[in-house]
């Protein structure tokens, strides 16, 4: 290990254990270039992490995922995806993967779409393993609709009967206005998905979705809508039905934010017994990661709160644990004083009413760490993964988040 790798694993540890967390583990290989960290778990309790890695130089890589038996604690070696390659790396459409009771194995991923309609187009394709992840089949485009060229920043969820469902922003839409629709699809037993249809137009074409099932059956979706043209503040939306109707969507805050341009920092949203809780990133009336909550299912919010002191915090992400206490993790820039910026992992604890708990760091300020994800893993601990740059890669990381 170099001396600069050996002072920032040093400065990391002293952070985490400052606060009372676990160290880190290194989840990638040090060769790779690695990103893009997603956290699930399987039917029956393990939990799962997955990432991009490409090789040093290389423009699109393959998926990788790692498995932990004792909640997060170790992890297995990576296992490759053989068939999710030509991955386009973005942490805002980062690959995802879902595990169906019936064994099924679901990876979907985002590539480049070469199309001279829209040089920013891309196209989804998701790969299924039927044997729990042992053998997989080929890639499947998500859309075979030609008249889509373009589909991007979506999300994966398990629904309550057994089956998944995904949401995907698309080129498709009946209205000549800037923006994207919202589509939503589920997969029928192992015929991979279907039935797809369009639930909004106008959205915000370049933030990640959310797609969150609560413990009720209720299917949530979150993501920045283009309002009056030119406002592009975050709206919810729930089906109580498992997703044959939605509710009509409603703005989680009046933030009246006017941007002709593209944020690239999605919501997050998670459901306790008090409500549901959601977190996002806006620079309409301030500027920041802000909170809110809804006690009666999406049909008011409570006025806005700032997350983070900071400058531009932004990506956000947000898990309910088990005593119903809310953790919110998300980036924000540090300056140093050589003049030049690192990024870091900040965190907040909440009550499950939502009331401030304690605001803090998860990484060093010597360190370079962005887009952390988590997820509730027992009582009283999340596990939260990220990319950090080293030298010239990035690798992904993981560390347990105790209360």
């Amino acid at each position: 290990m170099g001396i600069s790798r050996w002072i920032v694993l040093m400065a990391m540890c002293a952070v985490a254990c400052n606060s009372g967390n676990s160290k880190e583990q290194l989840l990638s290989h040090i060769t790779q270039d690695a990103s893009c960290p997603f956290i699930t778990t399987t039917t029956d309790g393990r939990t799962v992490i997955s990432w991009v890695e490409t090789a040093k130089g290389a423009d699109t890589g393959t998926l990788y995922y790692a498995v932990s038996t004792d909640k997060g604690s170790s992890f297995s070696a990576p296992v490759k995806v053989a068939t999710a390659n030509g991955i386009l790396p973005h942490a805002e459409n980062m690959p995802k993967m879902v595990f169906k009771p019936d064994g099924e194995v679901i990876a979907i991923y985002g590539v480049e779409q070469d199309d001279a309609r829209n040089k920013y187009a891309g196209r989804v394709f998701y790969t299924r393993s039927l044997n729990g992840g042992k053998t997989w089949q080929a890639a499947t485009p998500l859309v075979t609709d030609t008249g889509s060229y373009d589909q991007r920043y979506f999300d994966v969820a398990l629904l309550p009967g057994g089956e998944a469902a995904a949401i995907w922003l698309d080129n498709r839409k009946s209205v000549d206005a800037e923006g994207s629709s919202l589509y939503f699809a589920v997969t029928d037993g192992h015929n991979g998905f279907g039935k797809e249809k369009a639930l909004a137009e106008t959205v915000c074409q370049c933030c990640r979705t959310d797609l969150y099932t609560d413990d009720k059956g209720g299917i949530h979706i979150a993501f920045r809508d283009i309002i009056n043209d030119s406002i592009r503040d975050m709206v919810h939306m729930v089906s109580v039905d498992g997703g044959n109707t939605f509710s009509n969507m409603n703005r989680i805050s009046a933030d009246n934010w006017v941007v002709r341009g593209c944020p690239h920092t999605g919501p997050a949203m998670v459901k306790n017994n008090e409500g549901m809780h959601f977190a996002w990133f806006t620079m309409g009336g301030g500027e920041g990661v802000y909170y809110c909550q809804s006690a009666d299912n999406g049909q008011t919010y409570s006025r806005k709160q700032k997350v983070s002191s900071a400058p531009m915090a932004k990506h956000p992400q947000i898990t309910a644990l088990p005593d119903d206490k809310v953790l919110i993790v998300w980036d924000e820039p540090v300056k140093l004083p050589n003049n030049t910026f690192n990024s870091r992992v900040g965190f907040q604890w909440r009550d499950g009413a939502g009331k401030v708990l304690n605001t803090g760091l998860l990484t060093s300020d010597s360190a370079y760490a962005t887009f952390p994800v988590i997820r509730s893993v027992d009582k009283g601990t999340a596990l939260m993964a990220y990319t950090q740059r080293v030298g010239e890669l990035q690798e992904v990381r993981c560390m347990l988040i105790r209360e």
